[in-house]
């Protein structure tokens, strides 16, 4: 039977002031996929990480985005799903995107490659509410574009791949739980036109600073007033590790999707070198489990590795 293999990557969302609409996949880390036909109808998972997710079709991430796909097509046959998780699920870093866009891009290749990007995210949404309980992109679209992605509207899935000048990505990851469902569930539901006026001007700047190649504009535009003030407050020490990394040359940075991770985006390899060792330092020196990376923009998004 016809098999194949994929690297999905991870992603950073928000990138601070574009809550549920801009998302970026970096390199590393990714997962590894392994998608398998079979005879027999159904699917089967089988995790060869430790952490222990569900393998029922119906309650495991990949195994919904599957589903909507096999009965889109009307699929008869059967998938086997091999998982290697390296993106640790409740990272913050697109664990579950990677899941839901991995399987749907193997199981596009394997079917013909008969969906466009779009509709492969549109599958993997469908998966991705098992994780926050929302259908959102700004994870799953990076992951299947690659690159840099403005989700313009969701419920249409206006999604527009943006032009990044070179970056360097710093990433920590703390050994502390905060689950997506409740991160979003604290957001508030109403916001002072003031904010959203500021917001939307940061939006704006960041795009603009990432098309005309603008660091400068990038770093200052780097910046959210409304999303992270709440969900700071379940990181401990998260106003200094960004103090101490912009101090350090960092262009800018903040909470990379709904947390616990981090992330600072730098204009050098030694500057983002210099600012993951900070972040490791400071969640250290608080007694918290980390573990850091430091990456660069994944342009392709989830990559076939092997198919026979």
């Amino acid at each position: 039977m016809r098999s194949i293999t994929v690297h999905s990557p991870a992603t950073v969302s928000n990138l601070c002031c574009g809550f549920d609409i801009l998302g970026l996949a970096i390199d590393e880390p990714y997962d590894i996929m392994q998608l398998t036909e079979t005879e027999q109808p159904g699917i089967v998972i089988r995790h060869t990480d430790a952490y222990n997710l569900p393998v029922s079709p119906t309650e495991n991430i990949a195994g919904v985005a599957l589903q909507s796909m096999i009965d889109a097509v009307g699929y008869t046959g059967g998938f086997e799903v091999v998982i290697e998780k390296q993106i640790k699920p409740g990272s913050g870093i697109g664990s579950s995107a990677a899941s839901a866009a991995g399987i749907v891009v193997a199981a596009n290749a394997l079917l013909g490659d008969r969906f466009t990007k779009k509709e492969l995210v549109n599958f993997a949404m469908d998966g991705e509410v098992i994780a926050s309980g929302a259908r959102h992109a700004d994870n799953l679209a990076p992951c299947i574009y690659g690159g840099l992605v403005l989700i313009r509207d969701t419920p249409t899935l206006d999604i527009i791949s943006l032009e990044t000048p070179p970056l360097y990505i710093s990433i920590v990851h703390p050994q502390i739980e905060i689950k997506t469902s409740y991160a979003r569930k604290i957001l508030p539901t109403d916001i002072p036109l003031k904010s959203a006026v500021v917001q939307w001007a940061n939006v704006a700047g960041l795009v603009t600073g990432f098309l005309q190649q603008d660091y400068a504009l990038i770093g200052r535009s780097l910046q959210d007033i409304i999303i992270e003030p709440v969900r700071s407050k379940l990181i401990p020490g998260f106003d200094e590790v960004k103090r101490k990394c912009l101090e350090a040359g960092a262009l800018g940075g903040g909470i990379s999707g709904s947390g616990p991770s981090l992330f600072m985006l730098s204009e050098k390899k030694e500057t983002a070198e210099q600012v993951a060792l900070i972040m490791k330092n400071e969640f250290d020196k608080r007694g918290i489990e980390n573990k850091t990376y430091v990456t660069t923009i994944n342009d392709s998004g989830v990559k076939i590795v092997n198919g026979s």
